[in-house]
């Protein structure tokens, strides 16, 4: 597809983003002593900036290429939560974010100095029953209206229902992609496809010695949670792609790796927008693939652009 349609094809698609969000805080500064009262440095900050994180980060990477996208998701009825859905505004991502009174937004705060992190502190509790409901009746409600689904799985709760929401859309005929977490995949059967890292698609098949036997271990699981395909990262070593008919692998082009927080999220973003505007699954990998090598030349949880994308 020329680049003009493609860029036409993204401004009409619309990607259904449900999942676990958060707030990445950054608080910038240098660090000059230790401190007195403990063998601790000490940062001076003199900069903060906030993020869109987790299944809200995938949405706005989604927004940054020139897709439509609609984020489904819980946050607390908090400060956080109100800067979250600002951010999202800012982004142009159609939000419909549960206030859930009983908890607090997750939160990450990371203390960067001279680029490197100096401590990571998390901040998260679970949703409660009822809004996790209602969210499932939102979901089944706006489905219609979307191309493709993204089901971005941080184990912060969230998906409780993902079992349904996968069987949801497969009947409407959506297809849904997978970023999964944890080391029990069979609550994403049915999926059509699932992006798992290396690490973590080794907590589930085990370690491998082989290039084959990767390839076996990966179309065994693919085949036993009746997914369309398998979508693999594997850092430095690229990508693969696992279906029926056999295996694609795209090499890394990554010019520098500087951070590479959030580049899942840019991968399963750029493959739905892509997909939802007709592009082919092993095509929509390679834009992926571009997309990842730009984000982790960045720090912390970064997008690529559509100009950025499509002049690579």
């Amino acid at each position: 597809m020329k680049h003009e349609d493609l860029r036409r094809a993204l401004a009409a698609s619309r990607v259904l983003v449900v999942g676990d969000v958060m707030l990445d805080r950054y608080w910038f500064g240098d660090v000059e002593r230790i401190s007195p009262e403990a063998p601790v440095p000490v940062a001076k900050i003199s900069r903060i900036e906030e993020r869109a994180g987790g299944a809200a980060n995938v949405a706005r990477n989604i927004a940054a290429i020139g897709g439509q996208a609609t984020l489904l998701s819980v946050v607390g009825d908090d400060e956080a939560g109100s800067a979250l859905q600002r951010l999202l505004n800012e982004h142009g991502v159609a939000t419909s974010l549960h206030r859930d009174a009983s908890i607090t937004t997750t939160v990450k705060l990371r203390v960067v100095a001279r680029q490197q992190q100096l401590i990571r502190l998390d901040f998260e509790y679970s949703p409660s029953h009822e809004i996790l409901a209602a969210k499932l009746d939102d979901f089944r409600a706006v489905l219609a209206q979307h191309d493709v689904v993204i089901l971005s799985d941080y184990g912060k709760g969230g998906l409780t229902h993902v079992a349904t929401m996968i069987e949801a859309a497969r009947a409407a005929g959506k297809p849904v992609l997978v970023d999964p977490k944890g080391d029990d995949y069979s609550r994403y059967a049915g999926a059509t496809l699932l992006t798992p890292n290396r690490s973590e698609l080794r907590e589930v098949t085990g370690r491998w010695g082989s290039e084959a036997e990767l390839v076996e271990k990966a179309q065994q699981l693919r085949t036993q949670l009746r997914l369309d395909a398998l979508l693999v990262t594997r850092s430095e070593e690229g990508m693969s792609l696992f279906e029926p008919a056999g295996v694609t692998h795209e090499q890394t082009l990554a010019q520098e790796v500087f951070d590479v927080s959030g580049a899942g999220d840019t991968v399963i973003a750029t493959l739905a927008a892509m997909l939802a505007a007709g592009e082919s699954l092993p095509r929509a990998m390679q834009w992926s693939n571009l997309a990842a090598g730009i984000v982790v030349g960045k720090l912390g949880t970064a997008v690529a652009t559509a100009e950025e994308l499509f002049e690579r």
